[in-house]
């Protein structure tokens, strides 16, 4: 009797092992459809995506063909395989089954290698310490001006010069948009058709405002608008929106549709994205990552994350809220090589504690740039101008900056872009764990790029304070410029040429205040804050 209970009991355990379900990916050795998708290039991708790599000289290649129909149906029709997502670049399926039945898929002529979740499957295993990391929006009701957020970067001077992301598309990953479809703060953007589509990759719907209300705080910091309360920092840019996070678990799945919908921007022709997500640890911790991982090779989500790059996409994403806790290292994909970690400082500029540190395992430098995550004014899951605190906000904060200097500069290639913003740091020569690079001076940037150092150097003007007149002094045989004056709302209040022979201006009629003088040349620009008496 006893003998046969123990039978039983080994039965069910020996079953219950067989019949656990496992996450894993399965990688194929070709694509033998390659030669006629290149052949056909907007089979694969829209004229916009074609546009921006001409634009950077990025040739297509393997990486852009579709995986093999055959090959997917394949593994579809395999014994207990469940097929949940899929990638082109990295040319898998992420798959869920039971070890044997998976492990059963190498028998496939076609199949290269597979590659389990728990890494204790595959040929080394990973050894765990890590804390898991969650993005939490505080709300404490505080309707604060959003001027500092986007002053800290100097974003301000971009939007003075009318570059407010306008022609840019953005596409935010994240785990949902509750709200956007309905909170007054997203009227603008709606009633300018700025919202070009979305897809709930988690769900399979085409129902992107739901999930949770993470995704509707980070997109409130670039896209919304409450006049004198919260301007984004890219107000004028398109947005796509695409679930990949699934609020409700932790599963190495959610890597896996973050690149799928990478994909999906590439082909749409998307310029950035930004996420606000990172991965170390899941509910099932023999999927969890250490910071050996953390090298830009490893997972899965940051090797998705370079290819997007590689296809002439800047790619933001927040370094981590682990800063204070036992694992205080960003998390993937922050790793990445060409992905830009964003850190977060607060309203003086001071790094915040709970901002992840770097660098990455292999001692790259990292975080790549830091912006206002502390006290970041936002839009909360209530609809209402609040603040949060999180690097989940310092990222899309510096990410609409970053279209909006794209913008200005279109024929810049990503590289270029990304590197620039890197030198602009406070801290670029001398950079520090936690902090990086620092924080970018995107006007530094813009005049670099524009070569605005020598032209603002070129003249003078005086006093400022003003009292009825301004005057400007030419250097160098310099001359004839185009002089615009905007109150502080963007209203245009006067423009005059000014010439050597003719170098006053008469602001008699001005009130008393601050005002944005812009001075014009040959494309050139440069903006003053002036004052008034």
């Amino acid at each position: 009797m006893y003998k046969k209970i123990f039978s039983i009991l080994t039965f069910l355990f020996l079953f219950n092992i067989c019949s656990s379900q496992e996450h894993a990916w399965v990688y194929f050795k070709d694509k033998p459809d390659e030669a006629a998708f290149l052949a056909s290039p907007l089979s694969m991708l829209t004229q916009k995506a074609l546009d921006r790599r001409t634009k950077q000289n990025i040739t297509l290649d393997n990486k852009d063909i579709p995986i093999s129909n055959t090959y997917i149906s394949s593994v579809k029709n395999a014994i207990g395989i469940e097929v949940k997502s899929k990638s082109k670049w990295l040319n898998a399926l992420h798959i869920i089954g039971s070890e044997t039945d998976i492990n059963a898929l190498a028998d496939l002529s076609f199949v290269d290698y597979i590659e389990f979740a728990a890494n204790n499957l595959n040929a080394s295993s990973k050894s765990i310490n890590v804390i898991q990391d969650k993005f939490e929006v505080k709300i404490d009701f505080n309707y604060g001006s959003s001027a500092n957020q986007i002053e800290i970067l100097n974003g301000d001077f971009l939007h003075q010069q009318n570059f407010t992301g306008n022609g840019m598309t953005i596409a935010v990953m994240d785990g949902g948009f509750l709200g956007v479809n309905t909170f007054t703060a997203f009227q603008r953007i709606r009633d300018n058709n700025q919202i070009l589509g979305g897809y709930d990759f988690v769900n399979r719907s085409t129902n992107f405002y739901s999930g949770i209300s993470h995704g509707t705080s980070v997109l409130s910091t670039m896209a919304a608008f409450v006049d004198g309360q919260l301007v984004g920092t890219a107000p004028d840019a398109n947005y796509y929106l695409f679930i990949t996070e699934d609020g409700s678990q932790e599963t190495p799945l959610e890597e896996s549709l973050w690149v799928e919908a990478a994909e999906k921007a590439d082909s749409l022709g998307v310029d950035v994205i930004n996420t606000s997500l990172g991965y170390s640890t899941f509910d099932d911790s023999r999927y969890n990552y250490t910071y050996a991982d953390m090298n830009g090779t490893t997972t899965f989500i940051t090797r998705g994350a370079d290819i997007a790059f590689s296809r002439g996409m800047i790619v933001v994403n927040s370094a981590g809220n682990s800063g204070n806790n036992p694992w205080h290292y960003i998390t993937a994909p922050a790793d990445g090589f060409n992905v830009l970690a964003i850190g977060a400082v607060d309203g003086n500029e001071n790094i915040t504690g709970f901002s992840s540190f770097g660098p990455t395992s292999d001692s790259r430098i990292k975080p790549d740039a830091n912006a206002k995550g502390g006290g970041t004014t936002l839009i909360n899951g209530s609809g209402n101008v609040s603040t949060g605190n999180g690097t989940s906000f310092s990222s899309p904060v510096i990410c609409g900056i970053i279209a909006c200097l794209w913008q200005a500069y279109p024929y810049k290639t990503n590289i270029e872009i990304i590197q620039i913003i890197k030198e602009s740091g406070h801290l670029y020569s001398n950079p520090r764990d936690q902090e990086g690079y620092g924080i970018p001076d995107f006007e530094t940037v813009f005049n670099t790029l524009s070569g605005n150092n020598i032209f603002a150097d070129s003249f003078k003007l005086y006093p400022n304070p003003f009292q009825n007149t301004i005057r400007f002094q030419f250097i160098n045989n310099f001359d004839n410029l185009q002089v615009t004056i905007f109150d502080l709302l963007g209203k245009r209040l006067l423009a005059k040429k000014v010439t050597q022979n003719n170098p006053l201006i008469n602001v008699n009629n001005l009130s008393q205040g601050i005002y944005i003088l812009r001075v014009n040349q040959n494309k050139k620009s440069k903006s003053f804050k002036v004052i008034k008496k």
